[in-house]
């Protein structure tokens, strides 16, 4: 899995995955024009899309209705170091669910892979290096910096 993401000016940024692309930016507190949804947003908008993917999956294998299906995630700024925590999905669905289908959704929901990414925390690398040596495509070379 691969993302490219190219600084604008001031702080936007684009970000292309294969044929899509989206804006990241902030808003005009940060110095931005609040032209794309900001990097903690994308995190939680990528566990909302991954929980909701999963939960319509499960519901449309039972013929149960899907359209409509909403999740909202939210989560809490913390300090030292920053970043987020206490996330929070919530998901709603359609029709008035059994006990059943309500365990199958959450159940469904646990195989998510940006949730199971969270909660497992995963090794992130990190290469500094000059623009011409990063191409579309290219592949870094291995970091010296591994965060666990």
């Amino acid at each position: 899995m691969e993302v490219l993401v190219e600084h604008l000016g001031a702080v936007q940024f684009e970000i292309k995955a294969g044929q899509h692309t989206i804006a990241c930016d902030q808003p005009p507190e940060n110095g931005g024009f609040d032209e794309g949804m900001t990097p903690p947003e994308l995190l939680l908008a990528s566990l909302g899309a991954c929980a909701g993917y999963y939960a319509t999956q499960y519901l449309r294998k039972r013929k149960l209705a899907t359209e409509g299906t909403k999740v909202r995630v939210t989560a809490d700024k913390v300090k030292d170091p920053p970043r987020m925590d206490n996330f929070h999905v919530a998901v709603q669905v359609p029709s008035t669910l059994s006990q059943e289908h309500r365990i199958g959704v959450e159940e469904a929901i646990h195989h998510c892979l940006i949730h199971n990414t969270l909660l497992h925390a995963p090794k992130i690398t990190l290469d500094v290096q000059p623009t011409q040596d990063l191409g579309s495509g290219a592949t870094p070379p291995q970091g010296q910096f591994i965060r666990s």
